[in-house]
């Protein structure tokens, strides 16, 4: 017993809009799904370690270029007033970090000046940002 059936094959153009459609929401999935962190865009060329190390995110970042200018809270500051705020931050939140991003080509001699200012201010743990070497081994938690 045999059935024959009417169907026949469409011949006409594909409607690509829901094609178009999975590939967007494809799209926004992976850009939704993807860690990122957004840094401060500064001019900083930080320098690199091959030395793998865990990442810190606190809110005290401060950034400082090759002319000893510093950026903190994403705002212009002198080092007199840095060094004004730093002990109300501290009396906050007496566990607070500080995270130094320095450009490589920044004095030696003001970084220092930087963590002894920190340091003077009653902040325990003071941390230099750098950035991983192209090839490095993944840090380690």
């Amino acid at each position: 017993m045999t059935f024959r059936t009417q169907v026949q094959i469409a011949k006409g153009l594909v409607d690509p809009a829901p094609l178009v459609d999975v590939v967007f929401l494809l799209l926004l999935f992976f850009l939704l799904s993807s860690p990122f962190v957004l840094q401060s865009g500064f001019g900083v060329v930080l320098p690199s370690s091959e030395v793998p190390s865990a990442s810190s995110f606190q809110e005290l970042v401060v950034t400082m270029t090759r002319d000893k200018l510093l950026f903190f809270n994403n705002q212009a500051v002198t080092w007199d007033k840095f060094a004004a705020t730093l002990p109300a931050l501290v009396r906050q939140n007496p566990r607070a970090e500080l995270i130094i991003k320095a450009d490589k080509q920044a004095p030696h001699g003001a970084v220092v000046e930087l963590m002894n200012l920190a340091l003077q201010s009653g902040i325990t743990v003071v941390n230099i940002a750098t950035r991983p070497e192209v090839g490095a081994p993944p840090a380690r938690p």
